[in-house]
């Protein structure tokens, strides 16, 4: 397994950017809790399967096989 940004520096400045206004909470969602601290919750989840492969759903974070 291998995680890895998103080649795309100009969205991964912007998710960074909105994390650090957000104290590392997802600024993809609402929510502000322990879940939604980056790496965020369903993220783990999704990296925990040894079948997913993709992206978080804020497309930071990168899952290879």
């Amino acid at each position: 397994m291998k995680i890895r940004l998103n080649p795309d520096q100009e969205l991964v400045n912007t998710v960074k950017a909105g994390l650090a206004a957000r104290g590392n909470h997802c600024p993809c969602v609402r929510e502000m809790s322990d879940d939604t601290l980056c790496m965020c919750k369903q993220f783990r989840e999704q990296i925990a399967d040894p079948e997913f492969e993709g992206y978080c759903h804020c497309m930071l974070y990168y899952k290879e096989k």
